[in-house]
């Protein structure tokens, strides 16, 4: 075949296959051990979000069973004034064949929750140290891990695999973490 021709169609072809991806909601792991999911997680790299917009480094999230079935969260990062800002919420379970798919809320009202948030597990290293987490819509996203130092080499296979999902890997950032001298001299 001729190379002028080949390119146009190798193109095509991905970009049928991009929007093809894009056109299905994303594929969840198979399965979510709930007991060792739970505790520390790092924020390696997210797409930027309107709430998550003072966090300029260190950003984590924590889980914990509750005796009532939901899961707490616990999120923490460092704002722009070099403090910590920490914020409670909880998840729900909504696929407890695969516990791959929950909702998260951090608004309350009265007790009552009105609004919930997608929060899918795409991804999930078998040793649970890693944990590949988006929505239906792809809005959002977000690559943890349980290290809050990951290699490139690392970043590049996550973002490759949210790529195979229909996510953009250009879309996400990786979150800063500060050095301990950075935090003693409040630089950033």
């Amino acid at each position: 075949m001729n190379g002028a021709l080949w390119r146009p169609l190798c193109a095509l072809a991905l970009a049928c296959t991009a929007l093809l991806a894009w056109a299905q909601p994303p594929v969840t792991v198979d399965r979510v051990d709930l007991s060792r999911y739970m505790g520390l997680w790092h924020e390696i790299a997210l797409i930027p979000n309107f709430f998550q917009r003072r966090c300029v480094a260190d950003t984590s999230a924590e889980y914990a069973l509750r005796e009532d079935g939901l899961v707490s969260v616990t999120n923490r990062c460092r704002n722009p004034s070099g403090q910590i800002d920490q914020v409670e919420g909880v998840a729900r379970i909504v696929d407890p064949q695969t516990n791959a798919k929950l909702e998260v809320s951090f608004f309350s009202l009265f007790g009552l929750r009105p609004f919930w948030g997608d929060y899918w597990v795409l991804g999930l290293g078998d040793d649970y140290d890693y944990a590949l987490i988006g929505t239906p819509s792809r809005r959002y996203g977000w690559i943890l891990a349980r290290d809050p130092e990951v290699s490139d080499e690392q970043l590049a296979g996550w973002l490759a695999s949210l790529a195979e999902q229909g996510y953009d890997p250009k879309a996400f950032v990786r979150s800063p973490r500060q050095t301990d001298s950075e935090k003693e001299t409040g630089r950033k």
